[in-house]
């Protein structure tokens, strides 16, 4: 790999030119150390703590009320999808949503219209194995959000470049642009740095935020940790860390601590001296996979107790319950869902047989 570098350059100017000659023995023996280490690509700094969150973790899986969603998959290469969602009882919900998706190994397509006119959009474009183009837009009560993200996977790290609402027509640049990385130093350990730089108007001077991460990986447990030590228009700092462990095949168990440092009612350094406020959230959550369903449970320190319980009655319908107790307000709320996937008698007897191979998307 590193002799491919250098491939375009002639071997006898390499030989009698002594600074090249040594760039090139240097980067040659770099390469060979770095791949003697054995290193893997240890995902993106975005989902740095992604196991907890999007494994065991109810955050992304709560709802109230009724849901309904019904599915139609077109064909599955290239991959085409309609939906229909119909919710009550909930206002963070949208009474009814339809979406359509359309993917192949380089392309993914994404449209949402939600009942009041609210629409967004997603495409994903695959340059290569390694570098993917991502673009959103989203229109919402007269308001509008566009971002470009750009991901490169390495063999042992992940880079990433985006743009939200980028604009120069104001004789200036402004909105907001962030740049991680995410590197494997070692086989069980990477580093990461987060750099954001912001302005929302002209008029306002630009805000440069950092932020670091570490993530250990071990035989059946993963912990990660983030430290923001400066929060938006001075608010203070942040601390978030998290752990993931697998107990068996099916069982998972997880926790998450995040910490936040504000100035007091005086600011820092204030005559008043108002010192630093301190808050914090803890919570825990499990995950138990039976043979055609999954329950998962969260306790945190505010008394709130969930659980969501997802039952697969036939390989078209899932059913899904869910149930929250807040003991510190006294409050209740429980949510009831049905999904359905509709799918045709030709795609059924192609998947019985196993002759569909659905692409790859370029997420």
């Amino acid at each position: 790999m590193a002799d491919d570098k250098f491939s375009s350059i002639p071997a006898a100017h390499v030989h009698e030119n002594p600074l090249l000659s040594t760039i090139r023995t240097t980067y040659r023996s770099f390469w060979e150390r770095r791949e003697s280490l054995g290193l893997s690509n240890p995902g993106s700094y975005e989902n740095i703590n992604r196991e907890f969150s999007r494994d065991v973790s109810l955050t992304n899986f709560m709802f109230a009320g009724l849901r309904a969603e019904w599915t139609k998959p077109i064909s599955h290469s290239p991959f085409f999808q309609l939906s229909h969602q119909l919710s009550m009882g909930a206002q963070a919900m949208s009474p009814y949503t339809f979406s359509a998706l359309y993917g192949t190994s380089n392309v993914f397509l994404q449209g949402t219209m939600e009942n009041d006119g609210s629409l967004s959009a997603r495409s994903n474009y695959r340059w290569s194995d390694s570098l993917v183009t991502k673009t959103g837009a989203q229109i919402q009560s007269g308001q509008g959000v566009l971002s470009i993200e750009n991901d490169y996977t390495g063999t042992d790290f992940t880079a990433s470049l985006k743009a939200m609402n980028p604009s120069i027509i104001e004789g200036g640049i402004k909105g907001v642009f962030i740049a991680n990385c995410l590197q494997s130093v070692t086989p069980s350990l990477s580093l990461g740095l987060e750099a954001v730089w912001q302005r929302i108007a002209m008029n306002t001077s630009p805000e440069v935020l950092l932020s670091y991460g570490a993530k250990y990986r071990g035989s059946d447990w993963i912990a990660s940790l983030q430290v923001q030590p400066d929060m938006p228009q001075g608010q203070g700092s942040s601390v978030n860390s998290s752990y993931w462990r697998k107990l068996t095949d099916r069982v998972s168990v997880g926790a998450d601590l995040s910490l936040e440092f504000t100035p007091g009612m005086g600011g820092q350094g204030s005559l008043m001296g108002g010192g630093w406020e301190k808050k914090g959230a803890a919570s825990a959550a499990a995950k138990y996979e039976f043979r055609a369903s999954t329950f998962r449970a969260q306790i945190d320190n505010k008394g709130r107790l969930s659980c969501l319980l997802e039952k697969t009655i036939l390989p078209a319908i899932r059913v899904t319950f869910a149930g929250e107790m807040d003991h510190h307000k006294q409050q209740a709320k429980v949510g009831l869902g049905v999904s359905v996937e509709a799918m045709s008698e030709e795609l059924m007897e192609q998947a019985e047989k196993g002759g569909i191979q659905a692409p790859s998307l370029p997420f």
